[in-house]
């Protein structure tokens, strides 16, 4: 195994364990049915890359990758955080868009079942 290999594989388990550790963050705020705003994703992504975890199991250089660059600014307001079709995001923010999306898709699947196989509203009589 070659030195790119290497480093490929260390920027892999990083990555994996970034998306763990911000999936943990945002789970918090999905279970208490927080809407992901811009304030919150900044405040999501500030915790998960200062997790003490996270910086010890993984070198300096590589936790740099995961930083967001100056240049990629995004509102720190109340707003919804919404970022239409683009897929350029930090992976921080990445990882706790997915969160939410897949929340919302289990929250959607789940909903007849909480409402005895009918939709809301729909005039069943059980």
């Amino acid at each position: 195994m070659n030195e790119h290999d290497l480093a490929a594989l260390r920027f892999q388990a990083a990555a994996r364990d970034l998306e763990h550790i911000v999936r943990h963050i945002a789970g918090r705020y999905i279970v208490q049915g927080v809407p992901l705003s811009w304030r919150l994703l900044h405040a999501i992504e500030a915790e998960a890359l200062a997790d003490l975890g996270f910086a010890g199991r993984h070198d300096a250089y590589v936790l740099d990758l995961f930083r967001r660059p100056e240049h990629m600014t995004y509102p720190e307001t109340d707003d919804p955080a919404t970022f239409g079709k683009s897929n350029a995001l930090p992976a921080a923010f990445a990882f706790a868009v997915a969160a939410y999306e897949e929340a919302q898709i289990a929250q959607a699947a789940d909903a007849p079942r909480r409402h005895g196989g009918h939709p809301p509203g729909a005039g069943w009589r059980d």
